[in-house]
């Protein structure tokens, strides 16, 4: 029970701590795995008798993604991101659409075609969040001299 307590507590603590950029990633990583898990539980179907309970938690994996994605949705800044917030609200609108549709069908292919995609823009924030921060620590540090 302590050990739940304490990774809690740590995760939460991450996600307070963590800069814009990091928490876009850390969205991006949870949506992504809970499509593997969407993933291999459609294929545990495909390959023997059909469980509804693994149905079941197919569905809730996709929906958890799909609150993730909305919740990339409405952080965009339109204002200051223009044509590329433009073009990330369709995206992120034909990810919900797919994922909607791969759930009623149970397509797999259609997942997988969603995953890849949100692994793709995740490695390309990881390396806008890697610039940052050395473009940040390069940087002369400008400060108040306290010393008397």
């Amino acid at each position: 029970m302590a050990y739940k307590n304490a990774l809690s507590t740590y995760k939460e603590t991450r996600v307070k701590t963590a800069g814009q950029g990091q928490l876009i990633i850390m969205l991006y990583d949870e949506a992504v795995r809970q499509l593997d898990r969407a993933l291999e539980f459609m294929n545990l179907n495909d390959t023997g008798k059909k469980d509804p309970g693994r149905i079941e938690k197919t569905t809730k994996a996709l929906v958890k993604t799909q609150e993730i994605i909305t919740e990339l949705m409405v952080s965009l800044d339109f204002e200051e991101g223009g044509d590329i917030a433009k073009n990330l609200f369709s995206l992120y609108t034909w990810f919900n659409r797919e994922l909607l549709e791969a759930g009623i069908r149970q397509e797999s292919r259609r997942i997988a075609s969603v995953r890849n995609s949100l692994d793709g823009l995740r490695n390309a924030w990881q390396e806008i969040a890697a610039t940052a921060a050395s473009e940040t620590s390069n940087r002369e540090v400008v400060g108040l001299n306290i010393a008397m």
